[in-house]
């Protein structure tokens, strides 16, 4: 990969270490440009008007997204986090009383509150897999399971947000088809990270957002559906962008995946994550992928050559989520200390709200997350081991 490129294209590593990415990356300039031209040209023509002349550019965002997880555009919509997006697909569901949903010991908070929400008003069932020697989701566990009919939907992320395993998701998906049961994949930490093929990976549905590792703006994400099931779920609520009014008494909700949209939307942000999407394309999803890899095991290493760190990260296969606890500084004051240096490093700090199950489970409370990207440097690490190490 052109390193120096990347850096070029990403003013902000002059002034600090980001090692936030899976929070929020820093966007390239492509992004911001897109973005800011569209601002630009809805406070010269108007809102509406700078919509309609950008229809086309709007309506590529689709197939950029589609290529870059192997779906068709009308597989896609485009909504305005991920939070909702995974929120529409799942309150879509016509999961009944007796229903069980399978998912993982990393699932992440937002996701499992739902589950909580429909167990209390429809009386679904929830299980969690068990995991294998490496921490993540046990093959062997999940096909026994799969044996009682009543499951109905395997929801799991494929990276947590407090780093962990990325599950062998291709596997999962397979062993979902075989049964008959839908997968419904969080993606949020991994799109943009990794190679996502829905093809392979065999899942139903999917919700990604655009901040993290595809390096678009806040407050856009999208959604996935399989088109053989998007014609059978209803939205849990629609508008008349999702459905048309026929006459005073019937609506048609529209056929593809746009029917999970709204009508109002950000513009500028949904060209945005066009632009993310095609940057992404551009560089090479794999490229990324391996590139980030080998800096998080640089990290890793460096990280265990200081006394009183742990590494928490599990899994046979890792990403570029960092986790470490330090034992005379709570993940807080570790944050605190590093965005205090000459050079701002910016990690985060990862608890057990967001990760309850897994936490409790490795009784954590917090860990301090840092999130590498492909722009990153391992000149960038050394400045934060030596930080971490002249810690008082």
């Amino acid at each position: 990969m052109n390193i120096e490129q990347l850096r070029a294209d990403t003013p902000a590593v002059a002034q600090l270490i980001h090692f936030n990415n899976a929070g929020a990356a820093l966007m390239p300039t492509p992004v911001i440009e897109t973005m800011t031209r569209h601002i630009q040209l809805e406070a010269s023509l108007g809102g509406y008007e700078a919509a309609a002349a950008r229809s086309t550019e709007v309506d590529n965002v689709y197939g950029a997204i589609a290529r870059l997880i192997n779906a068709q555009p009308d597989e896609i919509a485009v909504i305005e986090n991920a939070t909702r997006a995974w929120d529409m697909a799942f309150y879509s569901l016509p999961l009944q009383p007796g229903d069980v949903v399978l998912t993982s010991t990393t699932e992440y908070a937002g996701n499992y509150i739902p589950y909580l929400q429909l167990k209390q008003q429809r009386g679904i069932e929830i299980r969690v897999i068990a995991n294998d020697e490496h921490g993540q989701v046990s093959l062997s566990a999940l096909k026994e399971m799969l044996d009682d009919d009543r499951v109905a939907l395997i929801s799991l992320p494929v990276i947590a947000t407090n780093g962990g395993p990325v599950q062998p998701i291709e596997q999962i998906g397979a062993l979902a088809r075989a049964a008959g049961v839908l997968f419904l994949l969080d993606a949020c930490q991994g799109v943009g990270q990794m190679p996502i093929d829905v093809q392979k990976i065999g899942c139903h549905m999917l919700a990604a957002t655009s901040r993290k590792y595809l390096r678009g703006p806040r407050g856009a994400g999208f959604l996935y559906v399989e088109r053989a099931l998007c014609q059978s779920l209803e939205p849990a609520f629609l508008d008349l962008h999702a459905a048309s009014l026929q006459t005073a008494d019937t609506f048609n909700i529209r056929p593809d995946a746009r029917r999970f949209e709204n009508w109002e939307c950000n513009v500028a942000a949904k060209l945005g994550l066009g632009a993310a999407v095609e940057y992404a394309l551009a560089q090479g999803i794999e490229p990324i992928w391996l590139r980030i890899q080998h800096l998080a095991q640089y990290l890793r290493q460096r990280l265990a050559d200081i006394p009183g760190v742990t590494l928490r990260d599990l899994g046979a296969v890792k990403s570029g989520i960092v986790t470490f606890t330090h034992r005379d500084s709570s993940a807080l004051q570790v944050q605190q200390w590093l965005a205090a240096q000459g050079k701002r490093i910016n990690v985060s700090t990862s608890t057990f709200r967001s990760t309850l199950l897994d936490m409790q489970h490795r009784d954590l409370l917090a860990v301090s997350r840092a999130s590498l990207h492909a722009y990153n440097t391992e000149a960038e690490i050394d400045v934060m081991i030596a930080a971490l190490r002249q810690r008082p």
